[in-house]
C-alpha cells in the first residue's frame, strides 16, 4: 500500500479589485508605503492647478472654481490664497516629508496669516516662527516641520 504524500508550500492571499482574494504560491510579498502626502502639499498643488486654469481662460474666475468643486466661495479664496505664499515657502510647503500616520504636518490654517501679508521677507521670518514651535523630533529630514496644532 502507498503511503499519502504530504507537500508542504508557503501561500499567501492578495487583494484584487471589489474585495476579492487571490491566493498566491510563495512567501507573502512585503508591500513598501511611503506613506502619505500632507494635506497641505495637496492642497497647495491643487490651488496651483487651479491658479493655471484660470490663467489659461479655461476656468472663468475662482466663484466658478467653487461652484465646480462644491466649495464655498470663501472656501476656495483660503485655498488660493496658498499661491500667494513666497515661491521658497511653497517649495517647502510642496516637499514636506510624507506622514505615516497621525496628524499632518503643518495645517493650512497655520498658513493663512503668512499668506495674508504680501512682504515675502515677512513671510519667511513668519514661516520660520512656525517652524520652530515644533520640537526637533517633529522634524523632517531637512527640518522641515512635521506637526503644528491649530
Amino acid at each position: 500500500m502507498t503511503r499519502p504524500l504530504k507537500i508542504t508550500k508557503d501561500v499567501h492571499f492578495r487583494s484584487m479589485e471589489r474585495g476579492r482574494k487571490e491566493l498566491r504560491e510563495g512567501a507573502e510579498e512585503s508591500v513598501v508605503t511611503l506613506g502619505k502626502v500632507p494635506r497641505l502639499s495637496r492642497l497647495l498643488a491643487l490651488a496651483l492647478h487651479m491658479e493655471d486654469l484660470c490663467r489659461r481662460g479655461e476656468i472663468a474666475d475662482f466663484a466658478e472654481l467653487a461652484r465646480l468643486t462644491m466649495v464655498t466661495r470663501a472656501r476656495m479664496t483660503q485655498i488660493m490664497n496658498l499661491v500667494l505664499l513666497a515661491p521658497d515657502i511653497q517649495e517647502e510647503i510642496l516637499f514636506l516629508p510624507r506622514s505615516s500616520g497621525g496628524l499632518d504636518p503643518i495645517r493650512e490654517k497655520a498658513i493663512r496669516p503668512i499668506a495674508a501679508i504680501p512682504d515675502f521677507r515677512k513671510q519667511q521670518a513668519m514661516w520660520r516662527d512656525l517652524k520652530s514651535m515644533v520640537p526637533s523630533e517633529g522634524r523632517g529630514e531637512h527640518g522641515t516641520c512635521c506637526h503644528v496644532n491649530n
